[in-house]
């Protein structure tokens, strides 16, 4: 029942979402997402570069679950606007392959708190941190 709920919710989030009235990069820390309805979402270079939308974003599977960790000081070097529906961002990382749209924006601007909970607790189950291994 809590997996058909969060379902809902996204898709419910996802088709409600407002029209985007202005996206701007504050590289290397945070997007700033600002839509139609009035709300404003200041999002980390963390929180994307974890969320990203692309299939392979250096991703470990662990248990059936995918963890991206290590990511707390990645920064945003660019983003670039792709169509008329969102941006690509390139962190400095160099993962670029992600598609960011303004509804997922919206999506994740809405459920950050949830999301980035869900993340840390994730992280904290498979015995993994959001800072990088330390080099030798």
């Amino acid at each position: 029942m809590l997996a058909l709920q969060r379902v809902f919710r996204t898709i419910h989030t996802t088709l409600d979402a407002p029209q985007i009235t202005t996206f701007a990069l504050h590289a290397p820390k945070y997007v700033e997402v600002k839509f139609a309805d009035g709300t404003v979402f200041n999002l980390s270079a963390e929180f994307l570069r974890v969320y990203s939308p692309a299939a392979d974003a250096k991703i470990r599977s662990i248990g059936g679950e995918k963890v991206i960790s290590g990511r707390r000081h990645v920064g945003i070097m660019s983003a670039e606007p792709v169509g008329n529906y969102g941006v690509r961002i390139l962190f400095d990382d160099l993962h670029r392959t992600g598609i960011y749209s303004w509804d997922y924006f919206y999506h994740l601007g809405s459920n950050k708190f949830t999301l980035l909970r869900n993340y840390v607790k994730t992280l904290k189950k498979h015995g993994l941190s959001r800072d990088p291994p330390k080099r030798k």
